[in-house]
């Protein structure tokens, strides 16, 4: 039975051949790579955070202090992965997380597409942004068989958001995500700087310019009034959602409906209550707000008020494969990355976000293997200490 881990004898194996490899294995060595690749704009939309930032490198950092123990004796020459997901069943838990500015990753302007077709080579799934460079329906094609997900930013126009969320439905997307702490941008000093911000420019904007009930608000060619279609959007982004809210959004779709930004218990309890067919645990990668806890840090409780009654997502600050072992040790039941593949994207399209993936799977099999961990339940029963 093939494993992930596998990939480090192919790495090896072409080594023998003098072939070493076209990307780096390590995300220092990806960010370099991607720091000189990538347009300065571009880049520091994707590196940068909010104020100083603090929040940002404490999600990375955070996974140092935990720690987890090691069983020997176990056979663990076969692994186990797989999770069962929205009705879905994933060889892995790891997911690609959205990303609004995905689509200007790669040089041809369509990293959404080459994302979704990294997420069909690999079988990682992606949750597809609302921002993005190429209509929803062409990403989650070009996944294949691979399940995707859909990530809403939920407009001001109840039916333009409706219009949105009932497209990605028809296009096959298995879930609804739907982002909470961005009905307003946090201040984030890298883009300030140099005045930019993507979307102003015109660029991420695709799913609304292909939108029926978006033309229809505008009433005149996109292409020939590029700045008023533009103006349209900024003041039909950022919908202020109440818990209210909840039960319309499950009215509009038949999909499952997860609540992406869920950090306190209490609002992780209340979303289950109401209706929530999951809880994406995440702070936005500290782009949003500053002066935060950790997410790593905010996971176990949420995952104990939720008591298992839905499915918890997370991600913030995952670099590594042994992150994400670690966040299933706390109890994720998937978990999302987001610049490793950006980044991947950036110097490779496709194929480098590819080799991105595999690298952070092949990190995670082997660390459960020389751990005595064959399958995800294993890495629950060890558990893990806060160092």
């Amino acid at each position: 039975m093939a494993q992930y881990g596998d990939y480090q004898n192919l790495i090896y194996g072409a080594g023998l051949q003098g072939v070493m490899p076209r990307w780096p294995v390590d995300f220092a060595g990806l960010e370099a790579r991607a720091s000189a690749a990538m347009a300065p704009g571009v880049l520091g939309y994707v590196q940068g955070g909010c104020g100083d930032e603090l929040t940002q490198q404490r999600n990375a950092e955070a996974f140092g202090h935990w720690g987890m123990t090691p069983r020997m004796m176990v056979d663990c020459t076969a692994r186990d992965l797989s999770i069962t997901l929205f009705g879905c069943t994933l060889p892995t838990p790891l997911f690609m997380a959205p990303i609004g500015v995905t689509g200007l990753c790669t040089q041809d302007g369509h990293g959404d597409l080459a994302a979704a077709r990294a997420a069909a080579a690999t079988g990682v799934p992606l949750c597809v942004s609302t921002l993005a460079n190429d209509p929803v329906e062409d990403v989650i094609a070009a996944a294949g068989a691979v399940p995707s997900f859909f990530q809403l930013y939920t407009p001001k126009d109840q039916e333009l958001a409706e219009s949105l969320v009932r497209r990605a439905e028809a296009a096959g997307a298995k879930a609804l995500v739907v982002t909470l702490d961005t009905w307003v941008t946090g201040w984030r000093p890298r883009d300030l700087n140099v005045a930019n911000f993507p979307q102003l420019r015109g660029h991420v904007l695709s799913n609304y310019f292909s939108d029926p009930v978006f033309q229809q608000r505008l009433g005149k060619d996109i292409s020939q009034n590029m700045a008023e279609a533009v103006g349209l959007w900024a003041r039909l982004f950022g919908k202020v959602l109440g818990w209210h809210d909840l039960a319309w959004l499950k009215s509009i779709t038949s999909l499952p409906v997860v609540l992406k930004g869920i950090c306190h218990p209490e609002d992780a309890r209340h979303a289950v209550d109401l209706g929530a067919d999951g809880i994406y645990c995440s702070n936005h990668g500290g782009r949003q707000a500053n002066g935060g806890i950790a997410a790593i840090d905010m996971l176990p409780a949420v995952v104990s008020a939720v008591a298992g009654r839905v499915p918890v997502l997370f991600d913030s600050g995952v670099r590594s494969g042994t992150d994400v072992v670690k966040a299933i040790a706390l109890g994720a039941d998937a978990v999302g990355i987001g610049r490793p593949y950006s980044y991947g994207l950036a110097i490779g399209g496709a194929e480098g976000a590819s080799h991105v993936l595999r690298c952070l799977l092949a990190e995670a099999d082997l660390l459960m293997a020389v751990n005595g961990w064959p399958t995800l339940a294993a890495v629950r029963e060890a558990g893990i200490t806060r160092v």
